[in-house]
């Protein structure tokens, strides 16, 4: 067959038709082919606390304010009413509710403290840090003064509460607590300096709803004392 203008040009629209998918092809390859992963150095974990000192206490309240309070440099002093405490049923059968409570709604799992000294003068003075879903269910751990002396003290309360002692890191010194809630639990710990942490109590405690935690004082027995709270910090993981 003789080749005409028609077939020729046939031929090579086909031909340019043909290189011209195969560029295409090729360069969609070159297009969607994954750039090598970027390397990035190693993250050290940070020390950030997520609320600290000052920062923290512009968003605390109270619960039963006290007698007296004041505030400065991330500092909250507090003087307690008389006949004031938070205890529900056991052994005494009396509920008394009326503690002092400075804290922040807060969901989840966290890690709160501050370093605690108190003027413990009369029969179950107390001055530490409170965690509080409602009434019913709370814990509060902290210094107390028993039989002339300053004991590290721990209570949860599931309607009813319950108490545990241990002899308190300092007799004279201000002393760390913290709280530390993981799941359905909360640890309280005690420390000397704020850095090396003793566990002394681990209890359950609802998981998956927002509590109120923060710092207390209360004096069951006597006409009223003078807590101070500093170093407070809230960390969230």
């Amino acid at each position: 067959m003789t080749p005409t203008r028609r077939t020729f040009m046939q031929q090579s629209l086909a031909m340019t038709l043909a290189a011209g998918s195969t560029a295409t092809a090729n360069a969609a390859r070159k297009k969607n082919k994954a750039p090598p992963p970027v390397q990035l150095p190693p993250q050290p974990a940070s020390d950030k606390p997520w609320l600290e000192a000052g920062d923290l206490v512009s968003k605390m309240e109270w619960t039963n304010p006290p007698a007296e309070t004041s505030f400065g440099a991330g500092t909250v002093t507090a003087k307690s009413k008389a006949r004031t405490d938070f205890w529900r049923k056991t052994f005494y059968g009396y509920i008394t509710d009326n503690g002092h409570l400075f804290s922040l709604p807060v969901f989840g799992d966290f890690n709160f403290q501050a370093r605690v000294n108190g003027k413990y003068a009369a029969l179950y003075d107390q001055a530490g840090l409170m965690v509080r879903l409602d009434e019913k269910h709370w814990m509060k751990c902290g210094s107390e003064f028993v039989d002339g002396k300053r004991w590290a003290s721990v209570v949860f309360t599931h309607d009813f509460s319950d108490w545990s002692t241990m002899e308190d890191l300092s007799q004279d010194a201000p002393v760390y607590w913290r709280v530390a809630r993981k799941k359905d639990s909360i640890e309280a710990q005690v420390s000397r300096d704020g850095t090396a942490w003793q566990t002394i109590r681990q209890g359950y405690f609802p998981p998956a709803v927002e509590v109120r935690v923060g710092v207390m004082c209360a004096a069951p027995e006597g006409a009223g004392f003078v807590a101070t709270f500093d170093e407070l910090r809230l960390d969230k993981p």
